[in-house]
């Protein structure tokens, strides 16, 4: 047993991938970057706006097969250059809160022995909302992300 409060709350993805910290971070700060890869295919990202800074918003919109748009909206709560990236949907901008806060989201891009150790940590509101997400194919769906953003960062 632990202490740990946000234990049955949390999802978390880890990777290594074959590239440095530095190409990670700008595939996830560069919008045209990250549109290329930050969906599901055959899901896209035709649209993302990013204000990558401490209370800066994001909004990006992710479209299914069939053309149904469904945006995700959030606020960086901390941003460390080619280390650490905190974003949660609690805020929607400017500290406005969200009608439902889902998540906050935590990467890190740990440089080691040939790549980065690439970790997204996902903290749920509650045990309901990460069961959700997890019923919704998180494992599946972020693991194709990843696999994504690996292709695009270590092309040539």
């Amino acid at each position: 047993m632990t202490d740990d409060p946000t234990e049955n709350r949390e999802l978390v993805l880890t990777r290594h991938i074959a590239a440095p910290p530095a190409a990670i971070y700008r595939a996830w700060t560069d919008p045209e970057l990250l549109k290329q890869w930050f969906a599901p295919l055959p899901y896209t990202t035709p649209f993302a706006e990013l204000d990558v800074r401490p209370g800066g918003a994001n909004r990006i919109v992710m479209r299914s097969p069939d053309g149904q748009d469904m945006p995700n909206r959030g606020v960086y709560l901390e941003v460390v250059e080619n280390e650490r990236l905190v974003v949660t949907d609690a805020f929607t901008e400017a500290w406005v809160p969200s009608e439902k806060p889902f998540m906050t989201l935590i990467l890190t891009f740990e440089a080691e022995e040939g790549g980065t150790r690439y970790t997204a940590r996902i903290r749920h509101w509650t045990v309901a909302d990460r069961e959700a997400h997890e019923a919704m194919g998180f494992h599946e769906g972020w693991g194709v992300c990843a696999e994504q953003l690996a292709a695009l960062v270590t092309r040539g």
